[in-house]
């Protein structure tokens, strides 16, 4: 696996390292050692999957405050999404900052989200579904959200979202003196 550090301390994108030979190739999802290497936590308690039919779902920006933070790993195993973090740490240099980028099932790409950070993504595709490797167990509780187009944030979305739950939608203004709390 390559770890490709982004803007917002402690979050990368994740590359396989494809062993390839005439029947295709073989990679690592994930490894213990490597993730402890580059200073993550390698716990995984949940294994989640999200299926959505129609392009233009929106799921997000979602978290869970402390101490039920949670570590993610999210992959997109079919169709394409455009997926989003934003930074939640109040101690952090990139506070309230955000990253995005594309997931697809053909760059195989990975995004580890750090405690801290809120998540959400786009599907830019019908019947896109993606993969979650989670370090902390659900709980409702301690369940958070921003919503997408909150203007503290102004994030880049590629168009505006089809379908939205009500719950994604009805999500308060962001307090930015409240938010990990």
């Amino acid at each position: 696996m390559k770890f490709v550090p982004l803007p917002l301390d402690g979050a990368y994108l994740i590359d396989l390292e494809k062993k390839e030979d005439p029947r295709g190739f073989f990679a690592r999802f994930f490894c213990k050692n490597e993730y402890t290497r580059h200073g993550l936590d390698p716990t995984i308690v949940q294994i989640n999957t999200s299926f959505s039919l129609k392009r233009g779902t929106l799921r997000g920006l979602h978290y869970q405050i402390f101490p039920k933070a949670e570590t993610k790993v999210i992959r997109c195993i079919r169709g394409a999404l455009w997926d989003v973090i934003v930074d939640l740490r109040p101690e952090s240099k990139t506070f309230l900052c955000h990253y995005s980028c594309e997931l697809n099932e053909e760059n195989r790409r990975m995004l580890f989200v750090p405690k801290g950070f809120a998540h959400g993504f786009l599907t830019l595709m019908d019947n896109t579904e993606a993969f979650y490797l989670v370090g902390e167990f659900y709980a409702p509780e301690y369940e958070r959200g921003i919503r997408y187009n909150d203007p503290a944030l102004n994030i880049p979305w590629p168009f505006e979202p089809l379908v939205i739950s009500e719950k994604d939608k009805s999500y308060p203004d962001l307090d930015r003196h409240r938010v990990l709390q």
